[in-house]
C-alpha cells in the first residue's frame, strides 16, 4: 500500500489522483490552501488532510511531517500545486512575475527538501508538475514557461542527489488540461477551438489523464525510472500540428 502527501490535492489534477490512489487500495494525505475544497475531499475519500501555504516551503515542510506521522510514513509525494499567467513579458508587473515563481517553484522545492528528509531510509517517488510550455516556445508564457523550466530543472538535479537514497524524482508536463484552473481560458467557443488546434491530437486533455501518468511515477514498480519528464500533452511540445 502506498502512502502518499498530495500538495495541491483539491485542484483538479490533485483531486483525479487522489481518488485514483484510494480507489486502488492506497492512503493518501490532502494538502493545500482551499479549506472547503480539500476538507471536502477528505471527507469523500476517508483520508487525513490540512491547510497548507505551498509559497512557504516550511509550511510544506511541516504539513509534509504531519503527514508522514498521520499516514505511518511516505512512500511518495505529489506536489500538484500551480498557476497560470498568460501575459508577455513587458505587461508582466513585478508582483505576478515573483507571485507565479512563488506558486510554482517554492511548492516544488518545499516537497524536495521534505522528501529528502523524510524518503533517507525507506526511499520512494516524488512527482512534480511541470508544462508542455517549458518544453516548447509558446508565445506569451514567458512567466509560467520560466517557472515550469526551474520545476524539470529542479526534477534532474533532485534526482542526482538522492539516487543513493533511493528517492525517485520525476516530473509530468502536460498540455492544456481541463481543470478550475484554466476554465477561463476555453470559456469561448473560439478560444477553446483555439486551444485545441495547438495539440496534434485534436482535443484538450483531461486531469485523470495527468493524475494517471503521476500514479504510473508514484507506483514502487517504476523503481528504475528517475529524471524523467513525461509529456501528457497530446503531442504539443513534440509533434507539429497540422
Amino acid at each position: 500500500m502506498q502512502r502518499v502527501f498530495i500538495l495541491g490535492g483539491s485542484g483538479g489534477i490533485g483531486t483525479a489522483l487522489a481518488r485514483s490512489l484510494v480507489a486502488d487500495g492506497h492512503r493518501v494525505f490532502l494538502a493545500g490552501r482551499n479549506a472547503t475544497g480539500v476538507s471536502s475531499l477528505a471527507a469523500e475519500l476517508g483520508m487525513p488532510w490540512a491547510i497548507v501555504e505551498g509559497t512557504d516551503p516550511d509550511a510544506v515542510d511541516a504539513s509534509a511531517d504531519t503527514a508522514a506521522s498521520e499516514l505511518g510514513g511516505l512512500t511518495g509525494i505529489a506536489c500538484c500545486v500551480g498557476s497560470l499567467l498568460l501575459k508577455p513579458a513587458h505587461l508582466t508587473t513585478t508582483a505576478e512575475w515573483r507571485a507565479t515563481l512563488s506558486a510554482n517553484l517554492d511548492s516544488a522545492f518545499g516537497c524536495v527538501r521534505a522528501a529528502g528528509r523524510l524518503m533517507k531510509t525507506d526511499g520512494g517517488s516524488v512527482v512534480l508538475v511541470s508544462s508542455a510550455a517549458a518544453r516548447i516556445g509558446l508565445a506569451n508564457h514567458e512567466a509560467i514557461a520560466a517557472a515550469k523550466a526551474g520545476i524539470i530543472g529542479l526534477v534532474l538535479s533532485a534526482a542526482a542527489t538522492y539516487a543513493r537514497q533511493r528517492i525517485r524524482f520525476n516530473a509530468v508536463a502536460p498540455g492544456l488540461t481541463r481543470t478550475p484552473l484554466t476554465k477561463g481560458l476555453v470559456a469561448s467557443e473560439l478560444a477553446e477551438k483555439a486551444s485545441i488546434g495547438m495539440h496534434p491530437l485534436g482535443r484538450l486533455g483531461e486531469p485523470e489523464e495527468v493524475a494517471a501518468a503521476i500514479a504510473w511515477l508514484l507506483d514502487p514498480r517504476q523503481g528504475f525510472v528517475t529524471a524523467q519528464v513525461i509529456g501528457v500533452d497530446g503531442g504539443l511540445a513534440d509533434v507539429k500540428a497540422r
